[in-house]
């Protein structure tokens, strides 16, 4: 397990941001059949996104939500989200054709949903944290000088911790 980084913490990152947030909805628990192959997708994507440096995903967090996992994706840039999810060679496209198959065989039993973000500006604190989120994807910097507010961080958009 990860490291408690002890104090104030935010994240540096000049650039592009995107924030996807991807997940699956277990409708019919039962139906391990229906929502098993969606649920094991996921990994082999985000194995198949991390070993490449080129992919644009920058970081990710799996996380548990009221109908079932999910994940929030960092991405350096929304033109690489979509090349990944519409390339028929890497695991998506497969993944994405298996799912709409196994909608048709049961409909309602397991869903899918995702939202794009475009990050214009992005705050960030993190206190007596494991690295997660924004700043693990990025990079984690401590809180200093003026920036000790949100909103001197926010002022800053994407470079929360810029020094003056």
């Amino acid at each position: 397990m990860a490291k408690i980084v002890d104090g104030r913490m935010t994240h540096r990152y000049d650039g592009e941001l995107v924030v996807f947030h991807i997940g699956m909805q277990i409708n019919h628990w039962w139906r391990p059949d229906l929502w098993l192959p969606v649920f094991t997708a996921m990994p082999r994507m985000l194995k198949e996104l991390s070993i490449e440096p080129d992919s644009g995903l920058l970081g990710f967090e799996l996380l548990m939500g009221r109908g079932g996992p999910y994940v929030v994706q960092y991405w350096s840039s929304i033109d690489k989200l979509y090349a990944y999810a519409s390339n028929p060679s890497q695991e998506h496209r497969p993944a994405w054709s298996r799912f709409n198959k196994l909608a048709r065989k049961a409909p309602g039993a397991v869903g899918i949903w995702h939202e794009t973000f475009a990050v214009e500006r992005a705050e960030s604190i993190y206190a007596s944290t494991r690295p997660m989120g924004l700043p693990k994807a990025t990079e984690l910097v401590p809180v200093v000088g003026r920036h000790d507010r949100a909103q001197a961080r926010f002022a800053d958009g994407r470079t929360a911790a810029r020094h003056p």
